[in-house]
């Protein structure tokens, strides 16, 4: 569903993504865990066309990103760490504009926005301005827009950053039924316990360079992904 092959990206003389390759295939829940500055929103954003790159193809569900990024963008939903939203919109009408973008039609858009906004909570505040919600709700609204239009291939940029323990519960279901469905997930994380229950595979990376991927219990062994993280940061060193 998701194909990095070669993928580099430099700002100026400083190389961001080295020569990175990573495959997601449909029914996988993938994690992707590195330091700050290790190069995973540099990535998350050129699979998802915001962010151009020097070198390298991404794919997803077999389509070029340089070739037809707008085809590509059809197909995902991308939810960066910290979440712009319309702020003057109400909650409802933010998702009428996203389902419009994605031509959903009146009674898909009903059934998607009633399920998943009674699953986080915040049915009752969708009538009212997104200037007035919490830094949660924001976040709740947000993921909300991403899953509804059913994406192929959901990019997701530290996604539990400020969701109560409930809401990250519900937001893992609704992971793990979206891969159920056939589709992809791909998504950045520094809580490594989240990952190392979560996820089907696991790929790590270092100052821009794959350091080691595969699947979760292949790449942690007898130990914690903890424990693997740590001793590989600590042998750089």
């Amino acid at each position: 569903m998701l194909v990095i092959k070669n993928l580099t990206k430099k700002y100026g003389d400083k190389i961001a993504v080295d020569n990175l390759s990573v495959e997601i295939k449909s029914g996988e829940i993938y994690g992707f865990i590195g330091h700050n500055g290790a190069g995973k929103t540099t990535t998350i954003k050129c699979c998802c066309g915001l962010l151009d790159f020097d070198e390298g193809e991404i794919y997803v569900d077999g389509i070029s990103v340089k070739e037809d990024p707008l085809e590509c963008k059809r197909r995902l939903a991308y939810l960066p760490d910290n979440p712009d939203l319309y702020d003057f919109m109400s909650g409802i009408k933010y998702l009428n504009f996203v389902a419009d973008i994605y031509e959903m039609t009146v009674a898909d858009r009903q059934e998607q926005i009633k399920k998943l906004a009674d699953m986080f909570g915040i049915t009752k505040d969708l009538a009212q301005p997104i200037s007035s919600y919490s830094h949660g709700m924001k976040q709740k609204l947000a993921l909300i827009s991403a899953f509804m239009h059913k994406p192929k291939l959901v990019l997701l940029d530290e996604p539990f950053v400020g969701l109560d323990p409930i809401a990250s519960h519900r937001m893992k279901e609704e992971m793990r039924d979206a891969c159920k469905q056939g589709a992809a997930v791909f998504f950045s994380t520094h809580v490594l316990e989240v990952a190392e229950k979560l996820c089907d595979k696991i790929a790590i990376i270092r100052d821009g360079q794959l350091i080691i991927s595969g699947p979760t219990n292949e790449v942690k062994g007898t130990a914690s992904l903890e424990d693997v993280f740590l001793k590989l940061e600590d042998n750089d060193e």
